[in-house]
């Protein structure tokens, strides 16, 4: 066989090297030297002037970098680099709501959706519908769409363990709001605390009403959202005995209301049935179950008898605190409006690989009557529709 000859690839430069030059990405490379980062952007024809290319070349350029999201096209032949929201790695998040049934995890949803959607953040939601089930039935379906993240908002403490336990084997780091799961990251309310503020607004009361005597204490708990929840009503028990040290543990009573408007009303009906106390301080895990107990002492004709206080100061707490001569004496704020900045935030620092606090709390505040309409003014702008429920909200 004949020897074939290999051929010297092309240098134009004398000793220098091969000529690997593609015209057409030197030519892209061109056009965007004529932006400045932070500029208003640059016109075809402003492009065609500086880099001497066609008018045709000139667009076809331009219409594929906008195409590769290198520029954006800001209106007719106006052209502009992409702005830092698309330069960014844009991660997917999965999000499991609570339920948007209720006041108080709505408002956290539009929160994060908000805040995501700022971040540059794909937001895959999903609502837990209050079941447990659901919520290892989203897990496994995140895990299945192999999301970045999770931010989970579930109440059962029993299923916390199993979604957990999904997400972490499939290595998605979870954020967690209100109730702890093993192995996440925490946001929510530091619940004692919110508990000892509740306590001394309630004793507060007493004081001013009843020269401080007090009959019984009832506190409306829910057993499936775990220990730590509950101490929400503990503190409130600790900061009303710092007022009022002469209570005592005989004077406390537990119910289990389901942290749920009816489920509170029926359990305090069958309470009240066997108790005829004069000066009842009233409790519970959230707002919902508070203003069910309330109703229950309204239709025995025995509102004097009771003086209560909320959690969350919902959107409803806040109506009943406004009504003339209501009992309900406050709500702790945990200003679920705001959850989604620090979430979110969380998030993306967790995912720049930045060391994040294994729990972070809300800045809780009490609501009541006489600061009600500083925090809210704009409340009587919002009217909840008919199909609103006082379920449990946080």
């Amino acid at each position: 066989m004949k020897e074939q000859k290999s051929v010297p690839e092309k240098s134009p430069v004398p000793g220098g090297t091969p000529d690997y030059n593609v015209q057409a990405v030197k030519r892209a490379c061109d056009i965007l030297k004529c932006f400045q980062s932070g500029s208003s952007g640059i016109t075809l024809s402003d492009v065609v002037e500086r880099t001497g290319l066609s008018r045709t070349t000139a667009f076809r350029l331009l219409a594929t970098l906008v195409e590769e999201q290198m520029l954006e096209r800001s209106s007719k032949n106006h052209y502009r680099l992409t702005s830092e929201h698309w330069r960014r790695k844009k991660y997917r998040f999965g999000y499991a709501s609570q339920s948007e049934e209720f006041s108080f995890s709505r408002l956290v949803s539009e929160s994060i959706r908000s805040h995501a959607f700022s971040g540059g953040v794909e937001l895959l939601e999903v609502s837990n519908r209050y079941s447990p089930t659901v919520a290892v039935r989203n897990a496994e379906m995140f895990v299945r769409e192999r999301v970045d993240l999770v931010i989970e908002f579930q109440t059962n403490q029993q299923s916390a363990s199993i979604v957990a336990s999904k997400l972490i084997e499939a290595g998605i780091p979870i954020i967690a709001i209100d109730i702890p799961h093993p192995g996440a990251a925490y946001y929510g309310a530091n619940n004692y605390r919110a508990g000892i503020l509740a306590g001394h607004t309630l004793a507060q009361a007493a004081l001013q009403r009843w020269a401080g005597e007090v009959d019984e204490i009832v506190l409306l708990e829910l057993p499936m959202a775990g220990p730590l929840p509950r101490s929400r009503l503990t503190g409130i028990v600790a900061g009303a005995r710092e007022l009022l040290p002469k209570i005592s543990d005989e004077k406390v009573r537990f119910i289990n209301g389901n942290g749920r408007f009816e489920n509170s009303l029926e359990a305090m009906r069958r309470y009240m049935q066997r108790s005829k106390a004069n000066h009842v301080l009233l409790g519970a895990l959230n707002d919902p179950s508070c203003l069910g107990g309330l109703q229950a002492f309204e239709e025995a004709g025995r509102a004097e008898n009771v003086l209560a206080v909320g959690q969350n100061a919902s959107i409803e707490a806040r109506r009943e605190m406004r009504l003339p001569n209501s009992r309900l004496v406050g709500s702790v704020g945990y200003f679920p409006e705001r959850y989604g900045e620090t979430v979110i935030a969380l998030a993306l620092a967790k995912m720049q690989g930045k060391e994040i606090p294994t729990a972070t709390f809300v800045k809780h505040q009490m609501v009541t009557p006489d600061n009600v309409d500083l925090l809210y003014p704009n409340d009587k702008l919002i009217h909840a529709g008919d199909g609103d429920s006082l379920l449990f909200s946080s």
